[in-house]
């Protein structure tokens, strides 16, 4: 504040004191000094106050200059009162002093609207509303009062229509003071008790003086004439302290009681006793509009209540969410030293169900699977979904041996099919369990241990598993080899290694399958045992298969510009096999390296297959119309029909090791094999055989027909260099014999 302000504001209060102890000590009749000089001058001081601060208010200028103009229409107005009666003048009404009193009442309540709008700017509109009801409450009070003035009203419509604006602004000063305060809580610790209070010290002012000239006993030169100063004075302080934005205090349904509270016993009086017709009309109204708000509060009760329910619920399944399954976990745990047990369910494959039949069929069978699992628990315990295919479930006061057995029965519950689309869609489910308090007392460490032991169910795939403290190490290294093989995609750690196929008629070597190694910093070369089934449980399958064919096509380009045009096996994983962008990359991928598709062949599995026939025929169909050939990984091993043999374009069956390596000391593995071959070749595929481990089993496999074997005793998976020199060292096979002895070059 400028020295010049200072010192205004401190004349402002001098003149005040000055006036008010002259008005108690001078005689009767109109004094020129205290009457006149020193009433002038304290009207006009908080104008000027106001004025001054207009130019550095900043954000506020407009409430601060709305204000100024207020204050200043009250000076002129009581200046030119006072010098007419100074000089004895008989002032008609309306003069124009009450038009100078008159425009400040608006302008002062705007100068109030336009602050409480810009520091309460966001407030929610109930909290308007019920400062509204104050008000308007109030405001009946307050007329049961001014009774008498409404009632003794000057004669002519003018004269009558200004007497009555004067009663009716008051009214809605005190609203004004009533509204504000009560946005405010009642607490009115800041700067806003300024304007407030002058607010509340001019109604009351006028109030008093409405009603001494109603019963027609004012008198010019009491100390009443000085509480108008007052109040100005502590309205110029709002401009004199800049006010702060406010945290709106309210209390829950205050307003609406009492607004409701002054309109009953207003009407309760008019019905007892005379009460003005204002006062009756203002006390309806605030009835109505607390009824009017009452209904909206229960309206929002409604969304709320709504807005929690959706905040806690599932939308697909309408199971509890994980926000509700915290609440409840923490309810039971904060309950007392009673057992509990939670259980975190992870369903088998069910990313292969996303990604084959799409997200809605996905959504579907988790309905379904919801269902089932709801129906095996009891009323009280809790079943949620935490996201994606991840269930919780708290059981309430259970100990380890119930909820082993619940876990036994909700695998069972999902051993039926679900059919959805026409499609029986067969799935598992892997628990893991915990037990509160014994394995932890905040659901953020139970969860966590449950995940533990879900994953190690998952892995040794026992369907469920009891937390055990071992269980923390794999945990972690889990997640960081989670973390790494993220890392490896995108830093290329993954390598591949070429394993030979070789002809039984010619003895040439015209196939090479490409298999993944991962190139471990840390670790060393792991073989996909180690790391796949992880890699499709975190969903980076399809971008390893990606990866793969890649790496395999830019190695069979190599050949191929060596002169050595070898086919190439990648397996394709569910997920990618039945993408049905696959086709468009594959041919993408074949053009980019200059690679003949008839160079390429993509291995799947029978469960793959399975999984969607009909969109699996689609896209093989896509994939052999670019001359890629197709063949059966791991053949025997599914427990699928063998009906897709004859509607699926296949081009050759991998007979899986576990036929192949006992057949020659075991008849039935033997006939099996036989029978296999034949019929194969009856249906114009190729059969190979995996796994050939020995010279009597290659013998065995050339004597029964089959067209190509690999195995170690041809050659274990190499590097392409490596295999670039086995390929140069080999030489062609002899006639049948049965020998130990490999005829191939040694490999590493």
């Amino acid at each position: 504040m400028s020295i010049g302000r200072r010192l205004v504001w401190i004349a402002t209060w001098v003149t005040l004191l000055a006036y008010a102890v002259g008005l108690l000590f001078h005689g009767k009749g109109f004094d020129p000094l205290i009457d006149g000089w020193l009433g002038i001058s304290a009207d006009a001081f908080p104008a000027v106050v106001a004025w001054l601060a207009v130019s550095g208010s900043g954000v506020r200028r407009r409430e601060v200059t709305c204000l100024a103009g207020a204050l200043t229409a009250f000076a002129v107005g009581d200046s030119f009162y006072i010098i007419a009666v100074g000089k004895g003048l008989a002032l008609p009404f309306p003069s124009p002093a009450d038009a100078a009193y008159l425009t400040f009442y608006p302008l002062i309540v705007a100068a109030i609207a336009l602050g409480v709008r810009r520091e309460l700017r966001g407030v929610s509109a109930f909290v308007w509303l019920d400062s509204a009801l104050g008000g308007l409450g109030g405001a009946a009070v307050l007329a049961v009062l001014l009774g008498p003035v409404f009632e003794d009203l000057p004669g002519g419509v003018f004269a009558e229509t200004v007497a009555f604006t004067y009663p009716m602004f008051d009214l809605l000063l005190f609203a004004t003071v009533v509204g504000v305060s009560a946005i405010h809580g009642w607490r009115l610790r800041t700067s806003w008790s300024w304007p407030l209070a002058g607010l509340a010290v001019i109604t009351t002012a006028d109030l008093i003086y409405t009603l001494r000239i109603a019963h027609d006993s004012y008198a010019m030169g009491t100390i009443l004439d000085a509480i108008w100063p007052l109040g100005l004075a502590l309205l110029a302080g709002w401009a004199h302290f800049p006010v702060a934005r406010e945290r709106v205090r309210r209390p829950v349904l205050a307003m609406p009681v009492l607004a409701t509270v002054a309109g009953v016993i207003v009407l309760a009086m008019a019905s007892r006793t005379h009460v003005t017709s204002i006062a009756v009309i203002l006390a309806i109204i605030t009835l109505a509009a607390v009824s009017g708000r009452t209904q909206l509060a229960f309206g929002q009760l409604r969304r709320l209540a709504d807005l929690r329910r959706q905040a806690t619920t599932d939308d697909l399944t309408g199971l509890p969410n994980r926000r509700a399954l915290y609440a409840a976990v923490s309810e039971q745990l904060n309950g007392g030293p009673r057992p509990h047990a939670l259980l975190l369910l992870d369903l088998d494959r069910f990313k292969e169900v996303n990604d084959s039949l799409g997200h809605h069929i996905g959504d579907q069978l988790l309905v379904q699977v919801a269902e089932r699992l709801r129906a095996e628990l009891r009323p009280q315990d809790v079943l949620a979904r935490l996201g994606g295919d991840e269930f919780a479930v708290l059981l309430v006061e259970a100990e380890q041996s119930h909820a082993v057995e619940i876990a036994a029965r909700l695998q069972g519950s999902l051993a039926d099919p679900v059919t959805l689309a026409g499609i029986a869609l067969h799935t598992g489910v892997s628990i893991g369990i915990v037990l509160a308090p014994d394995h932890g007392s905040d659901i953020s460490g139970l969860l966590r241990r449950a995940d533990m032991a879900m994953y190690k169910a998952k892995t040794t795939r026992s369907g469920h598993q009891v937390y055990a403290g071992t269980d923390d190490a794999g945990g972690a290294e889990r997640l960081r080899t989670i973390h790494e093989l993220r890392t490896a995609l995108t830093e290329g750690q993954f390598v591949l290694h070429y394993q030979p196929k070789l002809d039984l008629r010619t003895s040439d070597v015209r196939g090479i399958e490409a298999l993944v190694r991962w190139n471990h910093p840390r670790r060393g070369l792991l073989r996909p045992d180690s790391f796949l089934e992880l890699v499709e449980e975190c969903g980076l399958m399809p971008a390893l298969t990606r990866y793969v064919l890649d790496m395999a096509l830019r190695q069979a380009a190599v050949w191929q510009a060596q002169g050595r045009p070898l086919s190439i096996a990648v397996n394709v994983s569910a997920g990618s096999l039945l993408d049905s962008s696959l086709p468009a990359y594959v041919a993408g991928q074949l053009t980019a390296r200059g690679v003949a598709a008839a160079n390429l062949q993509l291995e799947i599995t029978e469960e793959t297959l399975m999984s969607d026939r009909n969109r699996a025929r689609v896209i093989l169909t896509a994939l052999r119309e670019l001359g890629v050939k197709i063949s059966i990984d791991d053949f025997g091993t599914g427990y699928s029909s063998l009906a897709y043999l004859r509607d699926l374009p296949i081009d050759e069956l991998k007979l899986d090791r576990s036929f192949v390596s006992p057949m020659n000391t075991d008849i039935r593995a033997n006939a099996l094999v036989g029978s296999t071959i034949g019929l194969a070749h009856s249906l114009g595929l190729r059969m190979v055989a995996e796994g050939v481990e020995d010279s009597a089993t290659y013998d065995e496999l050339r004597r029964l027909g089959c067209n190509e074997v690999q195995g170690y005793y041809i050659s274990r998976p190499l590097p392409a260099a490596e295999l670039d020199r086995w390929l140069g060292d080999r030489r062609a096979l002899p006639p049948p014999r049965s020998e130990a002895v490999a005829p191939f070059p040694a490999t590493p």
